[in-house]
């Protein structure tokens, strides 16, 4: 029995583990990629909201409105038009009735005229967020468990991979183009190293929000299986704080009071966050103790992980409140959240953003050159027998099946929210029918077709079902990328521009492969002994 030496085991390691798991490592890099932009493409979903454009005037009738549609709530919040959204979210409770984070009545609205918006039926860039590491269609504990194993796999392929190429570096300056599988080899070996440390953090930072279900042990043990102890003890994630509010019977004999001018809250509280002010908040409305509270913007904070700052009024002079003091956070929550905000990018701003996406984008890269590079490598040995094997057959199809396929179904997604009617019920149930059903269907089409012609097929319908959702956007009024443009709507030409992009590389790649003619193996020339045959003769 042969004995691996370290490096030779950790190849082999790389090569399986990767392998094994590389199709679904790739489906949760790849729509993982995509959420950092998750709220901008549900936006993007629903274009009944792509008039809403914010002037001066936007927050002062947003206010006036929600007083009108809620004159008697309990409380009502109004989240302001952003970096995400161009339109505002109006959401209020009834007396009596609970205030929790999902209920009550919502109401989108326009943030130039305030005036009620009923937008399409849509899961948007949640549903491509929650499959990344949830996937669809299974049990949740089931399949986070499924999406864990996978992340840890994913930890050991990088970590073999580095010991595998121990000149790692240095190969990443080089690249032989046109030379099969050792150009495979570069582009894999450069996708790697270029976004190392992302590949890690966001590998780590995984596994990190996962820990309290793969390894559970500690605080099963040490709380006696009561997880909600340990959150509320330790001050992490998952604290309970105060239980939420029942909105109790109005008091009939108070006389109802005003709400204070909104203004001279909103200057101050502009002049103390550069960011601006994300919500408003009114508790008891019309009563003698009403309570504003401001929410600020984009909170920027790693350690203090999902909070922003918030500032509270009387609703009746305008005076400044005290707010609850900030719980102290340990080291070890600190450095948690440090890890799980960086891979939930939700602090940072778009240039931050584009940024993983475009790690993102070079680890998806990463994953499906080795893929790649998996049947490539093995080409020879295939020429050598005259035949393919069935291990081979499958890896080929799943290859293309999962990797061009997924662009396929993504593509199909948009063109679903688009196409399908209205009115038609459970329509975002059927946005992601159409998803799992066109991926199905390219899953199929590699068995009936030769591998080349496959990846080929797939690779110019997803460039082509790309590049028309900006075209097929011009039949759309407000929608369409010279309208967003002109009205500086970058969240919408934002995605437009992505979506060309996307088709002018997927393109790109479709021609390559056209134009590319496998090299006859030249037979290896012996050693030159420097013995002429005269001589020798």
């Amino acid at each position: 029995m042969k004995v691996l030496g370290f490096r030779q085991a950790n190849a082999w390691l790389h090569t399986w583990a990767g392998l094994l798991l590389g199709w679904l490592l790739y489906a949760v890099f790849l729509t993982g990629t995509l959420s950092f932009f998750q709220e901008e493409i549900t936006f993007w979903m629903k274009p009944e909201l792509h008039a809403s454009v914010p002037n001066p005037q936007s927050t002062e009738r947003l206010v006036a409105k929600v007083q009108m549609l809620a004159p008697n709530a309990a409380q009502w919040t109004l989240t302001l038009p952003g970096d995400h959204n161009a339109a505002a979210q109006a959401q209020w409770f009834d007396i009596g009735q609970p205030i929790v984070k999902r209920g009550g009545h919502s109401i989108a609205l326009d943030a130039g005229s305030a005036e009620p918006v009923t937008p399409r039926q849509t899961r948007g860039g949640s549903f491509l967020y929650r499959f990344h590491f949830e996937l669809y269609g299974m049990p949740r504990v089931l399949a986070r468990w499924i999406i864990g194993i996978a992340t840890m796999v994913m930890l050991v392929a990088i970590v073999s991979g580095v010991i595998t190429h121990k000149k790692i570096f240095k190969e990443f300056f080089t690249f032989r183009p046109r030379k099969g599988q050792r150009s495979w080899l570069d582009a894999h070996n450069a996708t790697a190293v270029l976004a190392l440390p992302f590949h890690l953090m966001i590998t780590y930072s995984g596994l990190l929000l996962l820990m309290f279900m793969l390894m559970p042990w500690a605080v099963t043990s040490a709380y006696r299986a009561d997880t909600q102890a340990f959150f509320n003890e330790s001050g992490g994630r998952g604290a309970r704080g105060a239980p939420a509010p029942a909105a109790g019977e109005p008091n009939t004999h108070m006389p109802h009071s005003p709400l204070t001018d909104l203004a001279p809250l909103l200057a101050h509280a502009e002049q103390r966050w550069p960011r601006g002010v994300a919500s408003i908040s009114v508790s008891r409305p019309g009563q003698p103790n009403a309570v504003i509270e401001l929410r600020e913007r984009g909170g920027d904070s790693l350690i203090d992980r999902g909070s922003s700052e918030r500032l509270r009024f009387d609703g009746v002079n305008g005076a400044l409140l005290s707010s609850p003091p900030t719980p102290a956070i340990s080291t070890t929550n600190a450095l948690y959240n440090v890890f799980s905000s960086l891979h939930l990018i939700r602090f940072a701003g778009a240039p931050l953003r584009w940024l993983f996406f475009i790690s993102g984008v070079i680890g998806t890269a990463m994953i499906v050159t080795g893929l790649v590079l998996w049947v490539v490598k093995r080409l020879p040995e295939r020429h050598k027998r005259g035949s393919t094997p069935m291990g081979h057959r499958v890896v080929e199809v799943l290859n293309v099946g999962t990797v061009a396929g997924l662009l396929v179904a993504t593509a199909a997604y948009f063109w679903a929210n688009r196409l399908l009617p209205v009115g038609i019920t459970q329509r975002s149930d059927w946005e992601i029918r159409s998803f799992f059903i066109v991926w199905l269907v390219c899953l199929i089409h590699p068995l009936l077709r030769t591998h080349k012609r496959a990846w080929l097929e797939q690779l110019v319908i997803a460039a082509g079902l790309f590049a028309a959702l900006p075209l097929f956007s011009i039949s759309l009024e407000h929608s369409h990328l010279l309208s967003s443009l002109k009205e500086g709507q970058w969240l919408l030409a934002g995605m437009d521009l992505t979506l060309l992009t996307s088709a002018a590389l997927l393109a790109f790649t479709a021609w390559k492969l056209s134009r590319y003619q496998p090299q006859p193996r030249l037979q290896r020339q012996p050693r030159h002994t420097g013995v002429s045959q005269e001589s020798a003769a």
